[in-house]
């Protein structure tokens, strides 16, 4: 298995394309919000016109109504992962998601198996009592666990419960990447990212941004925080002039893409690549495969 990781609008999702087609490869999904059905042009999925070149996979495969962790996506990827190695191809995994690529390349810690004695304790609070004990006992599960969901919000209190610890903390704990995995990260100038954050934004609005939104469900809350969600809401709602809406999108991209370069520049087992100024896709392969032979078989 291969990893392209990378900051948003970095041009990971061409990148893997090249170097499928040189592999013999297939691309499976990376991305916590472009596995969502109903948001292609919010997510930044990868057109049809892509898509018929080399296969693609788990975009666009879940309902907006239904909740998804980096434990649940590291099972669905897997499989899908197993199934091209039987197809004697390359698996290329593209996102930029650190937290379920990094569940999908180390595995996740072990958690507790379910207590049923403490499950009924926990039944018995109302789920808005669940999420405040939650929340108490782990600040950080507003962020990795879906709290509208209160099935998912009853077990990530039961392992708090059961072993002490804050339920994120351990969701962080990682078993040593496997030889058989191997990955990069795509860096750009800050300069060439930023515009190509602002081409993309612009891409996107005239594509129809504002109206796939306009036609999400009323309850948007598995897909509320990928960058556009929020805003465009806030342009319908008039809170937002068109110009405002554009630039609070590139805003939030940016600030995105930080928090991605500090996570991937953690990661020291995946190889930098380093994207010069107009430096194609054909040439960036060329060097990928340079930097990590064990790409070819």
């Amino acid at each position: 298995m291969f990893v392209l990781a990378g900051a948003t609008a970095s041009g990971k999702s061409s990148l893997a394309v090249e170097l499928a087609l040189r592999v013999n490869g297939e691309i499976v999904n990376g991305d916590a919000f472009q596995l969502y059905a109903g948001v292609p042009i919010t997510t930044a999925q990868p057109t049809g016109e892509v898509l018929k070149v080399v296969p693609h996979h788990l975009y666009g495969v879940l309902p907006v109504h239904e909740a998804c962790d980096a434990a649940k996506y590291r099972d669905v990827a897997m499989r899908v992962v197993n199934e091209i190695r039987g197809r004697g191809r390359m698996p290329i995994v593209v996102g930029g998601s650190g937290l379920y690529l990094k569940a999908l390349t180390h595995g996740l810690a072990p958690l507790p198996p379910v207590d049923a004695a403490l499950r009924q304790k926990i039944a018995v609070l109302t789920p808005e009592e669940r999420v405040r004990h939650l929340l108490e006992l782990d600040p950080d599960a507003e962020v990795n666990v879906p709290l509208p969901n209160d099935r998912y919000v009853s077990r990530a209190l039961e392992v708090c419960l059961l072993t002490g610890q804050a339920q994120s903390k351990l969701r962080r704990q990682w078993q040593d990447m496997p030889a058989q995995c191997a990955g990069a990260v795509l860096v750009r100038p800050r300069e060439e990212l930023w515009r190509r954050i602002e081409q993309r934004t612009d891409g996107m609005l005239a594509s129809g941004l504002v109206d796939e939104v306009r036609a999400l469900p009323a309850d948007v809350a598995n897909v509320a925080k990928a960058i556009g969600v929020r805003q465009a809401l806030d342009f319908m709602a008039g809170k937002l002039t068109r110009s405002e809406l554009r630039e609070a999108i590139v805003i939030a991209t940016r600030q995105y893409a930080k928090r991605q370069g500090t996570w991937f520049r953690r990661e020291k087992e995946l190889v930098e690549l380093e994207a010069g100024e107009g430096e194609t896709d054909a040439g960036l392969a060329s060097k990928l495969l340079e930097v990590c032979p064990g790409l070819v078989k």
